[in-house]
């Protein structure tokens, strides 16, 4: 009985091979819509089949120790013919090991189940995360459009910038060229031109502007100042600062002069007075008394002394247009996030 039952069970599953081969083999008994159809089934099927491939190549194997075993069976049947006690247990074996086949096939179709409607979760989920990052990358790359677009923005104004600053130096640089052509026939241990920190420095001595203690400048120094004034009304875009500056010996209290501070002060005024009335404007002077705080060289000479007493004039061009141009990169970077 029991051979018969695997004899059929066996018999059918080439029927059911056969019965889909020839299906697949005469597509004239079909209608054409029919194949059509059964071609996109089978198409959307491939990918459900391929997952299942391995299962089955699993259940061919367990199939092949099967048969080996039911070989040995009949073999083992042969016998024990002539021992009906051998046969019936043979039998029951035969029938325990077919039980525990069946019950491993039904698990196997279950795990086939189980494994691709996992596979269709996992399937899901990549393709949630896909969209996902896809809208990450969507993202990124407006992010840096942004930025580079920002990039460009501050290039360019680096470029006008460093126009500027390059159009700034010059205009220093061809107002030095001026101030000491103008001052040339001027002795050089008087009368110094010199660039520092963006500005041009005219240093004058005591000996060339003024008397001991006396804070009126004298007919050398008012021509000296002329000179310089002459130049200063031609470049209208460049501001004075006249700093006068002393040793360290006290003042002694004369004249309305109480000490150093004083005396560097009205120096430095009455060079302004001469360069406004030589046509220089108000607006464009500063006046300011250092005293002897701001020497350079130290008080322990007579020489280094004579080298403190000294007034510098400093001119700055305007940089009005340097000025905006380094606001607006200020507001500009103020107002980003």
């Amino acid at each position: 009985m029991f051979s018969a039952k695997f004899t059929a069970r066996r018999a059918y599953l080439p029927g059911l091979a056969l019965l889909a081969a020839t299906a697949l083999t005469l597509p004239s008994c079909v209608t054409a819509k029919r194949y059509e159809d059964l071609q996109a089934r089978q198409r959307n099927e491939q990918e459900a089949r391929l997952a299942a491939e391995q299962q089955t190549r699993q259940l061919k194997a367990d199939l092949q120790k099967t048969n080996d075993v039911l070989t040995e069976l009949r073999a083992d049947q042969k016998r024990l013919i002539a021992d009906s006690t051998q046969t019936g247990n043979s039998l029951r074996r035969t029938r325990t090991l077919y039980s525990q086949l069946t019950e491993s096939y039904d698990k196997l179709l279950k795990n086939s189940d189980r494994a691709l409607a996992d596979r269709n979760n996992e399937y899901g989920k990549l393709a949630k995360d896909l969209a996902t990052r896809e809208s990450e990358l969507g993202t990124l790359d407006q992010s840096l459009r942004k930025s580079k677009a920002d990039l460009a923005a501050r290039e360019a104004k680096l470029t006008e910038l460093t126009q500027a600053l390059a159009e700034k130096d010059k205009a220093v640089n061809d107002l030095k060229a001026r101030v000491s052509n103008a001052l040339l026939s001027f002795n050089s241990k008087d009368l110094q031109v010199k660039l520092k920190d963006g500005k041009v420095y005219v240093s004058l001595s005591e000996q060339l502007l003024f008397k001991s203690g006396s804070t009126k400048v004298d007919p050398k120094g008012q021509e000296a100042l002329k000179k310089l004034a002459a130049v200063l009304q031609e470049q209208k875009d460049v501001n004075v600062v006249v700093e006068g500056h002393t040793d360290n010996v006290p003042m002694r209290p004369t004249g309305g002069i109480t000490d150093n501070w004083d005396l560097s002060a009205l120096r430095a005024t009455d060079i302004a007075r001469l360069l406004t009335t030589s046509g220089v404007e108000p607006s464009r002077i500063t006046a300011s008394g250092r005293s002897q705080y701001v020497p350079v060289a130290s008080n322990d000479t007579p020489q280094n002394k004579a080298m403190n007493r000294r007034t510098e004039i400093i001119l700055t061009p305007k940089l009005d247009e340097l000025f905006q141009i380094l606001d607006a990169n200020s507001s500009g970077s103020a107002a980003k996030p």
